[in-house]
């Protein structure tokens, strides 16, 4: 009695645990290799909505019209409400339809099919695709509903939950998307049908509106590889090799699946059509000697009955044994010519499963350039492109010739110049045999500028290849004079700027001194210039010359106060006083001089000051008398 009840809450346990960890099984595809689809649905194609789903598929109500809460269509046109539009999923579909589910106001079942003539004790891969058609600017804000389905596959007596997963909420998105989804699971002995299931989790109203297509069954099994001794899965063999050897293929399961494998080994020419291979039942085969091109898989079951069946078994990777036809010579894309500053690739064109190699000489030479469509020479001349499969080399009997032609550039130079102020100067572009276009807009060779600067020269050959000269032009200025004094007999010239400057008189030598010394009165022409070879700059100055002593001893020298320069204003008035104020001479004469004398009498030796009118200033100051 009490073992009894023991065993009865093992049992329990044991069977609750299973079904607990069956029915929390997580969304996911086959980690090893799928067969041939058992069952699809696609939902048809056609421009008009429906046909309703048969009886007992979907809990929902069928419209042919707009889906309102509770409601199916089957159409390929999503064009209702606020939604997404989009076609469908299954690729290639021309108005392909789709499963469009407007959920309920209460979660249930919206879709269930049975999926019958599987194999007992063989895992499958379940797998569709969703679609959520809330944009994520739809009216419905923060209340918007998300998509959650349930997916669920249960026994064909309805009692017993073999796998089953959730989406999760899926909110909207800024475009269609649509979603992969799978289940994986196990038929149990004596099992030949399920029963799949799609559940809303959600309520209806705002949102949760979503699309299904593409709905597939296929065998689970094992990933199977297919590998030679040297562990490769592809063999190839240019036909000038001969024939392919007899080669052992190896088929290695990795035990995802399968506890056990049965083995049906097939070949086919084109790797579409499969043949089996009479007798060929173990984990390798050996082919025979080969001439053409062949391939071989393995169909795997985890029980020998059920390796012929194809909604039992999987089949492998590929292994190919190929021999490679010569490639023909590329297809050249013409001969280029460049300027040296413009590289451009020579090009050829190729099939996709075909590599090209570069060299120096039509057969033989030296290789430049492997596995590439295209080639940039560095030198002018001819250049070779070899074709050859790339998957063994087999290249073309010939080369396809291409002619490199490297046009050189203009010969420029660069050029720093200086100009003189107000002094044009000529730019010269240096290139023969060119055409010209300066920056500012001349065309010629030579050009004439009165501004410094920076100056560029577009210079182009008879090829079109060009190369820019660029001048930068400094201006040396001219010398600045700030003014002109005399100095007793001398004159100063002074600038407001400075420099290396030299000075001249008249047209007389230029000196480095700004002063000229001892020179009589009068009118006189001062040049000054910078030791660059740019024009002087002239001013007249009138030389006035007012000694600061004389001494009227009669010794015959310096006798007279003379005032030199005055002859040459027009009129001049000038006035002699004492240091008293008393005036002791005075003339209108132009051509003035005196003796120290007044009313006859000789003064003494002392200061005296002068005051001198002409038609242009007044000039006034000091000077002395020496007895």
């Amino acid at each position: 009695m009490k073992t009894s009840t023991y065993l009865r809450i093992i049992l329990f346990l044991f069977f609750a645990i299973g079904a607990f960890q069956n029915t929390y099984a997580q969304l996911g595809f086959c980690g090893g290799n799928s067969g041939d689809p058992i069952f699809t649905e696609n939902f048809g194609t056609g421009n008009t909505n429906g046909p309703a789903l048969p009886a007992g598929v979907s809990t929902y109500n069928f419209t042919a019209g707009e889906p309102n809460d509770g409601s199916y269509t089957i159409s390929s046109s999503t064009n209702f409400f606020d939604w997404h539009s989009t076609s469908d999923h299954t690729p290639g579909d021309s108005n392909g339809k789709m499963l469009i589910i407007n959920a309920g106001f209460t979660p249930g079942e919206f879709y269930k099919t049975s999926i019958n003539g599987l194999c007992e004790n063989t895992s499958y891969e379940f797998s569709a695709f969703l679609l959520n058609f809330a944009p994520t600017n739809n009216g419905c804000g923060a209340g918007l509903i998300p998509v959650n389905v349930k997916f669920q596959i249960w026994d064909d007596t309805n009692s017993n939950l073999l796998a089953t997963g959730d989406t999760g909420n899926l909110f909207g998105t800024a475009s269609p998307t649509w979603t992969p989804y799978g289940l994986v699971f196990k038929t149990e002995p004596g099992q030949t049908s399920v029963i799949l299931k799609m559940i809303n989790n959600g309520s209806g109203g705002c949102g949760n509106d979503l699309a299904i297509d593409d709905i597939v069954f296929k065998s689970c099994g094992d990933f199977i590889s297919l590998t030679n001794d040297p562990g490769e899965n592809i063999i190839a063999q240019c036909e000038d090799d001969g024939v392919i050897v007899r080669t052992t293929i190896t088929a290695s399961p990795d035990f995802s699946i399968y506890t056990s494998h049965a083995y049906q080994w097939q070949e086919s020419t084109d790797s579409t059509n499969w043949t089996n291979i009479a007798g060929e039942n173990s984990n390798t085969y050996t082919t025979p000697i080969l001439a053409n091109s062949r391939f071989f898989r393995v169909k795997v079951a985890e029980d020998a009955l059920n390796v012929s069946n194809d909604l039992c078994n999987v089949v492998s990777e590929t292994f190919s044994a190929l021999i490679v036809p010569i490639a023909n010579a590329p297809s050249s894309n013409g001969d280029v010519s460049v300027c040296a500053d413009q590289p451009q690739p020579l090009r050829v064109t190729i099939p996709n499963d075909q590599i090209v190699n570069w060299y120096d000489e039509p057969s033989g030479g030296n290789l430049l350039l492997e596995n590439s469509t295209s080639f940039t020479p560095t030198l002018s001349g001819t250049y070779y492109a070899a074709a050859s499969s790339n998957l063994t080399e087999c290249f073309s009997v010939t080369r396809t010739p291409l002619t490199y032609t490297i046009f050189e550039l203009p010969v420029v130079a660069t050029e720093n110049l200086s100009m003189c102020e107000n002094q044009p100067i000529t730019l010269f572009a240096q290139v023969a045999n060119a055409t010209y276009e300066w920056s500012t807009g001349e065309t010629t060779e030579r050009i004439e500028i009165a501004l410094p600067g920076l100056y560029t020269m577009v210079a182009t050959s008879p090829n079109g290849c060009t190369a820019t000269k660029t001048i930068r032009v400094e201006q040396i200025d001219q010398p600045r004079i700030d003014r002109i004094i005399s100095e007793n007999q001398d004159i100063i010239v002074s600038t407001t700027n400075t420099g290396e400057f030299e000075y001249a008189l008249e047209n007389g030598p230029f000196q480095d001194s700004p002063i000229f010394e001892l020179i009589q009165g009068g009118m006189y022409t001062i040049r000054v210039r910078g030791k660059n070879n740019c024009l002087p700059i002239t001013q007249e100055f009138l030389h006035f010359v007012i000694p600061k002593f004389f001494s009227p001893n009669g010794d015959s020298f310096n006798d007279q106060f003379v005032i030199q320069g005055l002859e040459l204003f027009a009129s001049a008035e000038v006035r002699i006083f004492d240091r008293f104020g008393m005036l002791v001479k005075q003339s209108s004469d132009t051509s003035f001089t005196w003796d120290g004398t007044y009313n006859g009498q000789t003064l003494p030796s002392s200061d005296y000051w002068y005051f001198i009118s002409t038609d242009q200033r007044q000039f006034k100051g000091h000077f002395t008398l020496k007895r």
